[in-house]
C-alpha cells in the first residue's frame, strides 16, 4: 500500500510539473527575462517547492532531521543526473555545450554553499553551537550567501548583457490571467505533494527499516525531483537549453539555502547539530558532479565522447549509482 501511495504523490507532482516548463516559457517571452534566468529563479523556486516542504515535514512532523538534509542533497545528486539524461536525448551534440556559459556562475555558487554546509557539520558544536535561540548562524549565513549570489549573478548579467533573437512569439494567444493562474496552481500542487511525501517517506523508512538519510536521499529525493526532470526534458523539446540548465543549477542552490528555512521552522535546535555524517557522502558527491558540470559549460566539446554520452556527463551517472550503493549498505 505505501508503493501505491508513493506511486499516487509521484503522478501529482509529475502532472504539476509538466506544465512549468510551457508556462515559464510563456512567462519568459511576457516579461522579456531570459531563459536561464526564469529556470534559475522562478522555474527553480516552485520546482524547489517539494524539496523545501518535504524538508520541513520531515524535520518538523515526522521529527527526522537526516531524512530532511538527505532529501535536499539526494535531490542535488539526483537534479545533477538528470543532465546527463538530457545529454544522452540530445541530438545536436553534448548538452552543455549548448548551454550558455553564464550558467557557470550559478554551479560555482552551489558548490560554495554546499561546501560551508558540510564543513559546518564537520567541525560541529563549535559552529552549530553559534546561534540566535534555535537558529544556527551557519543557516542564516548560508541563505545570505543564496541571495548574495542571486544579486552578483544579475549584476554580472546587466553588466554583459545576452544578446536577443528577434522571434515571433509563441504564446500571445495565451492570456496573462492563464499563464500565471495555470503556474500558480501547479505551484500548490506540488506543495500539497511535498506534504504527502514526506509522510510516505517516514512510513517507508520505518516499514523496512531503512535509514533516514538513505530514505531522503533517494525515495523522497527523487520524488521530489520529478519537477526538475520533466522540466527539463520539456525544455530540450523546445530548444531551451539555458531553462533546463538553470533550473537545475537553481534549485541546487535552493535545496541548500533550504536549510535555513529548515532551520526556522525546526524548533528543537540546530538542523546541522542533529544530522549524521553519513550526508557529507552525498555532499561530496554533489561537489564532484558540479565541477563536472563546469567542465562541460567550460570545454565546450563539439562531439559525445562515446557516440552517446559524453565523459563528465557518464562519471555524473557513476558517481550517483556508487552514491547510492554506499548510502544503501552504509
Amino acid at each position: 500500500m505505501v508503493w501505491l501511495k508513493l506511486a499516487v504523490c509521484c503522478a501529482i507532482i509529475l502532472i504539476a510539473g509538466t506544465r512549468l516548463a510551457r508556462y515559464g516559457d510563456a512567462i519568459s517571452e511576457r516579461t522579456g527575462l531570459g531563459g536561464m534566468w526564469i529556470g534559475l529563479v522562478l522555474i527553480a523556486l516552485v520546482t524547489s517547492m517539494p524539496e523545501m516542504v518535504t524538508g520541513i515535514s520531515s524535520a518538523v512532523i515526522v521529527g527526522q532531521p537526516d531524512m530532511a538534509l538527505g532529501n535536499f542533497w539526494g535531490s542535488c545528486i539526483f537534479n545533477i543526473s538528470i543532465l546527463a539524461i538530457l545529454d544522452i536525448m540530445s541530438r545536436q551534440g553534448p548538452v552543455l555545450s549548448l548551454a550558455n556559459k553564464r550558467n557557470i556562475l550559478p554551479a560555482i555558487m552551489g558548490i560554495i554553499l554546499i561546501s560551508f554546509a558540510g564543513l559546518t557539520i564537520i567541525i560541529g558544536d563549535a559552529v552549530t553551537g553559534i546561534s540566535i535561540g534555535w537558529l544556527a548562524i551557519s543557516s542564516i549565513i548560508i541563505f545570505a550567501g543564496y541571495l548574495f549570489g542571486i544579486r552578483q549573478m544579475f549584476i554580472y548579467d546587466k553588466k554583459h548583457p545576452e544578446a536577443k533573437n528577434e522571434e515571433p512569439a509563441q504564446y500571445a494567444h495565451l492570456s496573462s490571467m492563464r499563464i500565471y493562474g495555470t503556474f500558480v496552481f501547479s505551484a500548490l500542487a506540488i506543495v500539497g505533494g511535498g506534504i504527502w511525501l514526506s509522510l510516505i517517506g517516514d512510513e517507508i523508512s520505518v516499514t523496512y527499516n531503512l535509514s533516514a538519510s538513505f530514505v531522503g536521499s533517494m525515495f523522497l529525493a527523487i520524488g521530489t525531483s520529478l519537477p526538475e526532470l520533466v522540466v527539463a526534458i520539456t525544455a530540450l523539446r523546445m530548444g531551451c537549453i539555458d531553462l533546463a540548465v538553470g533550473d537545475i543549477l537553481g534549485a541546487n542552490m535552493l535545496n541548500t539555502a533550504n536549510i535555513f528555512i529548515t532551520d526556522v521552522f525546526y524548533s528543537r535546535g540546530p538542523l546541522l547539530a542533529d544530522v549524521s555524517m553519513r550526508n557529507l557522502y552525498t555532499a561530496t558527491a554533489v561537489i564532484i558532479m558540479t565541477l563536472l558540470v563546469i567542465a562541460g559549460l567550460k570545454l565546450r566539446m563539439k562531439r559525445k565522447t562515446f557516440g552517446f554520452i559524453t565523459w563528465n556527463t557518464l562519471l555524473i551517472l557513476v558517481l550517483y549509482l556508487s552514491v547510492s550503493f554506499v548510502l544503501f549498505y552504509y
